[in-house]
């Protein structure tokens, strides 16, 4: 296994668990990749903000397996931040009215039918995230909500993005759905669309450093600080890892590295047209400023959006409304401001100091906290956190598949090693239906899980605790059809 993050981690624990040998191989030296919870001065915060929600009962299973009683069950409550004015999301119509008005509410509705009327009957065919957003919401919705935002987190214009990954994400959402929503919302059945989630009592990580100690305690390695420097290929087969210097020879490779870093590795190399393919991949890093705040929480949201370009702060997590055991004091707060860049970039290359200054400045711009009320700040850098769906990814995908169809033994799983803007539940399914492959003699085409899911904010059923026998040991398909309820545009 490459790769201790959620996908590599459950494709381990499943085989160490039905008594397969197993290494996982760990560049850092924490698990969980960018779902880990960092802790710093006895306070924990995440990178991202990670819910544990899934429509897979396969996943769900797991989940209860590994952590069971320290899984929490949490209502959700995160807002936009837009113009100065903080809306409820998902949407309640009596509060957009408010605080959008009515003349722009009308101004969306006109433009929403203007493109109705132009594609007459056609839906979201564009090329481009700009057009496939314009033509199923109108150029004045897509100006308003989608532009700023997605162009802060991504960091190109939205006509470099592929239709792709709005296909993926929000394929099932449209303007006559987001306006039932809103008036659904102002209803009595209110409960319905109070979305609810898993959450682990120490965070993220906790689910992933118990999978790892989980299968260290069943007969596998899981191997910190043991950076992959070279994949050795032999006869269209795997041969041996080499990594931390020393070479160890594998029957069959799980990888969840990127793709880019795959066809790096690879000796000897593949041919040019893929070693071209894959340096054309991009990747959006990341970086979170964690703020200790002094005084109670500053808002009761989970998190929210930053749809404002004024400032670069993209998201705002609340981590003591994730769970009480992220923040030690009760006197203090943690927050985690996020900032999507590129490694390399004036952002990613700024010092912490200033970093925390930046933070505190935008947290009072926005008016959640005067900046004296920041203690201090806590820098974390994640490269290569959000595989880009530019105009050329998916020809240099196919490229790079041709290529990795011919090395009989080696399979790539999650998200950047699919290059595919999966959650880590989508993660986790295409990690056991790796190991369904290389032990159950399958043929589970990795690539198509999230092809088609559905990815939009809706009332979906709600969370139950619940304790679980252990999952039978199985190496088979799952039986439950793939529908995940997932974020917003980020």
């Amino acid at each position: 296994m490459l790769g201790a993050g959620p996908a590599g981690l459950t494709a381990g624990y499943v085989l160490a668990r039905n008594q397969r040998p197993v290494v996982v191989f760990e560049s850092g030296d924490q698990v969980g990749g960018l779902a880990r919870t960092v802790v710093r001065d006895g306070y924990r915060f995440d990178l991202g903000g990670h819910r544990f929600f899934t429509k897979s009962g396969e996943v769900q299973r797991l989940w209860h397996e590994v952590l069971d009683d320290e899984l929490l069950v949490r209502e959700r409550l995160s807002r936009i931040y837009w113009r100065g004015r903080f809306i409820d999301y998902p949407l309640r119509l009596t509060d957009v009215m408010r605080k959008v008005g009515s003349v722009e509410l009308a101004r969306c509705a006109g433009s929403y039918a203007v493109a109705l009327a132009r594609r007459g009957g056609r839906r979201g065919a564009g090329v481009t995230f700009e057009d496939w957003v314009c033509d199923r919401f109108g150029r004045r919705l897509f100006e308003l909500f989608f532009k700023s935002y997605t162009e802060k987190v991504w960091g190109v214009p939205t006509t470099q993005l592929s239709a792709d990954w709005a296909a993926q994400r929000i394929r099932t959402l449209s303007f006559s759905r987001v306006v039932r929503a809103a008036l659904l919302h102002d209803g009595a059945d209110v409960r319905s669309l109070i979305e609810q989630f898993y959450y682990p009592r120490f965070g993220p990580g906790q689910m992933w450093e118990a999978m790892a100690t989980k299968t260290v305690a069943a007969g596998g390695q899981v191997r910190l600080g043991a950076h992959v420097s070279r994949i050795e290929l032999e006869q269209g087969r795997v041969a041996a890892i080499h990594a931390a210097g020393e070479r160890v020879a594998v029957d069959n490779v799980i990888s969840s590295l990127a793709l880019r870093d795959v066809v790096a590795l690879a000796d000897p190399p593949p041919p040019a047209a893929v070693r071209r393919a894959a340096a054309g991949l991009r990747y959006r890093d990341f970086l979170t400023v964690a703020l200790i705040v002094r005084g109670e929480d500053l808002f009761p949201d989970n998190w929210i959006y930053v749809h404002d370009p004024g400032v670069r702060v993209g998201r705002i997590q609340n981590f003591r409304a994730w769970s009480p055991e992220m923040v030690p004091d009760p006197q203090r707060t943690c927050v985690g401001l996020e900032y999507f860049c590129f490694e390399g970039d004036d952002l990613w290359n700024a010092r912490d100091d200033e970093l925390v200054a930046r933070a505190t400045r935008e947290l009072d711009a926005i008016g959640l906290a005067p900046a004296e009320r920041v203690q201090t700040g806590h820098v974390v850098r994640v490269a290569k956190a959000y595989p880009i769906y530019d105009a050329d990814y998916d020809a240099r995908v196919t490229t790079i598949r041709g290529w990795l169809a011919g090395i009989a033994n080696l399979q790539q799983i999650g998200r950047n090693g699919l290059h595919r803007y999966n959650n880590s539940d989508h993660s986790m399914l295409t990690a056991l239906r790796a190991v369904d492959n290389a032990c159950a003699d399958t043929a589970h085409d990795l690539w198509a899980v999230n092809a088609d899911a559905e990815y939009h904010e809706e009332a979906a059923p709600r969370v139950q605790p619940y304790r679980v026998a252990p999952v039978t040991p199985a190496l088979g398909a799952g039986d439950d059809e793939l529908a995940v309820a997932g974020q917003s545009i980020a």
